[in-house]
């Protein structure tokens, strides 16, 4: 097994489609990638869980709140 020299790693970010550009001086190479460690900039399933249920329960707030507006509305028009 190759023992890496931690001076020698390099950190690198993705595009959006997870492609990496190592440079030209790898043109025409063989090379061995290791992922050692993944950040994630988006929130995880926990948080778009917790933002879910608070998009529910005002949605549902937002929908009476609506219903009584729109039924006072339609009250006034037909006076």
């Amino acid at each position: 097994m190759t023992k890496v020299d931690a001076k020698d790693l390099r950190t690198r970010e993705t595009d959006e489609r997870g492609r990496i550009y190592l440079g030209t001086e790898y043109a025409n190479k063989r090379l061995t990638v290791a992922v050692v460690d993944v950040e994630s900039d988006g929130p995880d399933e926990e948080e778009l869980a917790d933002a879910y249920r608070d998009a529910a329960e005002n949605g549902t707030e937002l929908a009476q709140e609506w219903d009584s507006a729109s039924e006072e509305a339609w009250n006034d028009l037909d006076e």
